[in-house]
Parts: structure tokens; sequence; C-alpha cells
């Protein structure tokens, strides 16, 4: 696949959203690979809002900006999982 694929950044989105999925997961327990992945994507875009709206502040990591926003991305599943159960009862 080219760098300049227009598919590139939401294969780079799915890819995180399924790891940011995955430890929302493990750490709450349950999901599958497709729950996980929309999870994490909508956990994506929350995390990212807590940043901007700067109610969220984790340090920046610039070794690694793929684990800033894997961390950034899981607390926000974690959120979503968390309001979804609480919206399930």
């Amino acid at each position: 696949m080219e760098a300049n694929s227009p598919y590139l950044p939401w294969i780079i989105m799915a890819v995180n959203g399924l790891i940011a999925g995955w430890l929302a997961g493990l750490l709450l327990g349950g999901g599958g690979l497709i729950r996980n992945i929309f999870v994490g994507i909508i956990g994506s875009f929350v995390g990212g809002g807590l940043v901007r709206a700067g109610v969220l502040s984790i340090p920046y990591f610039a070794d690694s900006p793929w684990l800033h926003q894997i961390v950034v991305s899981t607390i926000g599943a974690i959120l979503v999982v968390i309001l979804a159960r609480i919206i399930a009862r």
C-alpha cells in the first residue's frame, strides 16, 4: 500500500481502535473483535476530545507518539464502556 493512500488514515484508526478496545476489554472484561474496534474508535474520539478540552492531561511520550495515541484512546474507550454499562442498567 502506498504511503499516500487515502485509506491509510482509516487503517491506522482501526488498528489504534483495536488496540485501545482490546486494552479496555482486558481491564473491564468482555468484548469481541468487532466490539473492541468500535469501542476503541469511539474511545479515541472521546479521549481526543477530552484532551483538546483540557479535561484529560497526560504526559506526551515524545519517543513514541503512537503510545500517546493508544493511551488517550484506551482511556476514552474505558469511559465509553463504563458509560454504556451505566446506561444499560
